[in-house]
């Protein structure tokens, strides 16, 4: 092996390179390597990749196979919390006033004003009323919240270089 030709890491083989090779390993630098007894001496088919082969050659090339996976992109939470705010609110509201009214004893009204002692002490009580804001705070429900997801699907392109092998031939 120390004396088989040198070629370049690249994976390219040049046309002078590739003679070389056959030169050397069908010329019998590798034992056996190149013919095959019992066929004539006729030469098989030789491929420098790997051991003899028939006269045809096989070409290979990468073909991309593109998927999807799931991955963890991030997360939602719900968190409920507590906010006051101030409301204001208007509200009618009534009270009761005194007011005094005299009338004059007319014909209409002189029996009811005749009816008591001539003269006396006496009070007369009215009760006077209004009203005041109430405020009750009562909880209510009022909707109810939740996480969904919804799934949305996009075009992503993907670009990959893929290789391929190449026959070609040459007649000398």
């Amino acid at each position: 092996m120390k004396d088989a030709p040198r070629i370049k890491a690249d994976g390219h083989i040049s046309e002078n390179e590739q003679d070389e090779l056959f030169r050397f390993y069908g010329s019998g630098g590798a034992a056996g390597v190149g013919t095959e007894r019992g066929m004539g001496d006729r030469t098989v088919g030789h491929d420098t990749s790997g051991p003899n082969t028939d006269t045809a050659m096989t070409r290979s090339e990468e073909q991309l196979r593109v998927g999807t996976e799931k991955v963890p992109a991030g997360r939602a939470r719900l968190r409920k919390y507590v906010v006051t705010e101030n409301q204001d609110v208007t509200v009618p509201v009534t009270r009761e006033e005194v007011r005094v009214e005299r009338e004059p004893i007319n014909d209409a009204n002189v029996d009811r004003a005749m009816s008591g002692p001539d003269i006396s002490e006496e009070e007369h009580e009215v009760v006077l009323t209004e009203e005041r804001p109430v405020v009750e705070k009562k909880t209510v429900p009022v909707e109810r919240v939740r996480l969904d997801k919804d799934t949305v699907t996009e075009n992503e392109r993907v670009s990959e270089d893929v290789r391929k092998e190449q026959i070609e031939y040459r007649q000398d």
